[in-house]
C-alpha cells in the first residue's frame, strides 16, 4: 500500500434496480442542469428581462441539443472504441462538458434568432456565472464516477480509485484532475460575478466565460489522460485552444469596464 496517497473507494453507481442503476455521475448531472435552469430563471425574474414560458421553451430546447452534441463530440473522439461497440452509443455515459456547453448555445441560439423573444447576448450573460457552477456539480459526479483522471502521479495530493466498478484504473495513483476543476470552476463562478453588471456591451461577460474556460482545458488537458485528436492535442484541449483564439480578440476589440457613478 502506498502511503502518501489519498485512497478513494466509493462505488460509482447509488443504488441497483435490476438491470436499471442510479450513478452518481448521472445525479450530478441532473443536479448540473437544474442548477443551469434554475440560475437563469432567478436571474431573469430579478431584472425581469425574460418571462418564464421563454425560459423554459429555451430549457427544452438547450438541454436535448447540449445532450445531443455532447455525446457526438465524445463518439468523435472515441470513434475506434463505437466501431467496435456501436450499441454503446446511447449509453448515458460518455458525455462531454464541451459538447454541452456548444450544443446547448447552438440550439437556445437558434430559438433566440427564430422566436425573436429575447436576446441571446442578454441570456449570455445572465447564465455565465450558472453554466460554470453547474460544471463545478458536474466535476464532483465525474470525481465520484472516476472518469476525466489525471496522469499517473505519486504526489501526496494523487488519488488511487480502489472500487472496481471505478471508471479510474483501479490501484494506480493518478492526479484528481476532477477535483482541480471543481476549484477552478468555484474560482471562475466568483470571477463571473465580481464582473456582472460591469462590461458592455451584452454578451461581453459570457465571452470571458469561454475565454477562461477555454484556456483551462487547454492547460489541464497536458496533465490529463486522454487520446489525441489532433496535433497531439486532446479533443478537449484543441476546442479550448480554438475558443480562445475566437473569444480572446473579440473580448479585446469590443468589450469595455462600464464606469461606475462617482458615489455623492
Amino acid at each position: 500500500m502506498i502511503s502518501n496517497v489519498i485512497y478513494f473507494g466509493v462505488d460509482p453507481v447509488i443504488i441497483r434496480f435490476g438491470p436499471l442503476t442510479l450513478s452518481w455521475y448521472g445525479l450530478m448531472v441532473a443536479l448540473a442542469v437544474i442548477t443551469v435552469v434554475g440560475w437563469v430563471a432567478w436571474q431573469a425574474k430579478k431584472t425581469g428581462s425574460i418571462d418564464s414560458d421563454t425560459i423554459f421553451t429555451g430549457a427544452v430546447i438547450g438541454i436535448p441539443s447540449g445532450i445531443i452534441f455532447s455525446k457526438l463530440l465524445h463518439v468523435i473522439d472515441q470513434w475506434r472504441y463505437y466501431l467496435q461497440y456501436p450499441g454503446r452509443i446511447i449509453s448515458g455515459e460518455g458525455l462531454t462538458i464541451w459538447g454541452a456547453v456548444i450544443g446547448a448555445t447552438l440550439g437556445v441560439w437558434a430559438y433566440s434568432r427564430i422566436s425573436r423573444r429575447f436576446r441571446f447576448t442578454l441570456l449570455g450573460d445572465l447564465i455565465a456565472p450558472g453554466i460554470i457552477l453547474a460544471q463545478a456539480i458536474g466535476r464532483i459526479g465525474c470525481t465520484l464516477n472516476g472518469c476525466c483522471y489525471g496522469i499517473e502521479s505519486h504526489a501526496w495530493y494523487a488519488v488511487i480509485y480502489t472500487n472496481p466498478h471505478s471508471y479510474a484504473p483501479v490501484g494506480i495513483p493518478v492526479l484528481p484532475t476532477q477535483v482541480f476543476e471543481i476549484f477552478y470552476d468555484l474560482a471562475l463562478f466568483g470571477v463571473l460575478l465580481s464582473l456582472k453588471g460591469k462590461l458592455k456591451p451584452e454578451g461581453s461577460l459570457f465571452l470571458v466565460y469561454f475565454a477562461l474556460y477555454g484556456a483551462w482545458r487547454f492547460g489541464i488537458e497536458f496533465i490529463r489522460e486522454g487520446t489525441p485528436f489532433i496535433f497531439g492535442m486532446h479533443q478537449a484541449q484543441f476546442i479550448g485552444l480554438v475558443v480562445m483564439l475566437v473569444t480572446i480578440p473579440l473580448i479585446i476589440w469590443r468589450t469595455r469596464w462600464i464606469k461606475q457613478p462617482a458615489a455623492e
